[in-house]
């Protein structure tokens, strides 16, 4: 048997599940589990994920280490970590990561889709050379109004976060989520209160709300983004026609009396 089918076996039977009960529990058929404890069959890694989170371990250490030689504290892996080590991302010709893009026809898709290799993939790509390139990037095109004024359509560049304890208080991030789907926030940082994170929108008619860190899939900290879109200026600083009228009088004015100053 290779090392990962040895380690699930090993795991399964650690938390006292039987190839049935462990089954349900990751959404696949028994005889799968058979297979991949036996050898006879890979898991994908959309299943190696669902594993790795039923053991209370990371895919890394579940295809890498002999589970049976670590200790609790070295197979347990922090709650509040993403798991970069199983992040999909992928390479051009030079092999230097590409920036993906998820539109808003695939934010639906990228819930189920955003560890599977094969469906990233599929994503459309670009670059983008003045982000540094020590970073790994994706971007999402956002909907909805709540963060005016960005507007719907735009296109928000996200640096990969692995530890959702790094998000910096009221600073805006993607945040991919299982209850919410994907969503642009200013994110307020209460993980170590209670354990949870406070959502808040620039367009005030949308209340603030929280969603617990357990519900987080990914953090991306926006770094760039990109629109066809002009945003209108705010209200309170917009000109009116009758003031940019009167400014241009004034330089009108200034312009006339400078000439006669030098006569």
């Amino acid at each position: 048997m290779s090392l990962i089918s040895e380690n699930i076996k090993y795991l399964r039977k650690k938390i006292g599940l039987t190839q049935e009960q462990f089954a349900e529990r990751i959404d696949i058929k028994r005889s799968l589990v058979g297979a991949y404890e036996e050898g006879r069959a890979d898991p994908r890694i959309s299943n190696l994920i669902r594993m790795a989170e039923v053991f209370g371990t990371s895919v890394d250490i579940l295809i890498n280490k002999d589970v049976s030689r670590l200790s609790e504290e070295e197979l347990n892996v922090s709650k509040f970590k993403r798991g970069k080590e199983v992040l999909a991302i992928t390479v051009d010709e030079h092999q230097r990561e590409n920036i993906e893009l998820v539109p808003q026809k695939a934010a639906a898709g990228y819930l189920n889709g955003y560890a599977d290799p094969e469906y990233i993939q599929e994503l459309p790509k670009f670059k983008l050379p003045i982000l540094p390139s020590n970073a790994t990037y994706r971007a999402f095109e956002i909907s909805g109004d709540s963060m005016l004024p960005i507007l719907p359509g735009t296109i928000i560049i996200g640096e990969y976060i692995d530890d959702v304890r790094d998000i910096k208080n009221g600073k805006t991030y993607i945040l991919v989520t299982k209850s919410e789907g994907i969503v642009y926030k200013r994110v307020f940082n209460y993980i170590d209160d209670n354990g949870k994170l406070f959502l808040v929108s620039d367009n005030r008619q949308y209340s603030p709300y929280q969603i617990g860190i357990e519900d987080v899939l990914e953090v991306w900290a926006s770094k760039a983004y990109i629109s066809v879109q002009f945003p209108d200026a705010d209200d309170s600083k917009e000109v009116s026609t009758e003031q940019l009228a009167s400014i241009v009088l004034d330089l009108q004015k200034e312009i006339i009396r400078l000439k006669e100053n030098k006569k």
